[in-house]
């Protein structure tokens, strides 16, 4: 039986990476973000609300994203995050990384 959706343990690693990704195309909020990846995965992955807000937290405190106030809709005002230049030095690590991660994972994984 094959498998519909990507399960978060496989993935947690990687959710960083993934919203970095977004951010460097452009700033953006968390809704918005959070539909870019349902939309790009095909609805293979959904990143839990939880997940992804403790993903800003942990992006933040390590200054490889900032966040700013920016104008919203019916008045609110929403928090818009942009990636930093260190924030693109480690997408980059990580992407390496996810090269290592394919070709010693795929050594294991026969069909």
């Amino acid at each position: 039986m094959a498998a519909t959706e990507i399960s978060s343990d496989v993935i947690r690693g990687y959710s960083d990476p993934i919203i970095l990704f977004l951010l460097m195309e452009s700033d953006s909020y968390g809704y918005e973000i959070s539909k870019s990846i349902r939309e790009i995965a095909e609805e293979k992955y959904t990143m839990k609300e939880t997940t992804l807000y403790s993903a800003f937290t942990r992006l933040q405190k390590n200054g490889y994203i900032e966040s700013y106030s920016g104008d919203g809709t019916q008045g609110k005002r929403r928090t818009y995050y942009r990636i930093t230049e260190k924030g693109k030095t480690y997408y980059q690590s990580k992407c390496e990384e996810w090269e290592l991660t394919k070709d010693v994972v795929s050594r294991f994984m026969k069909e």
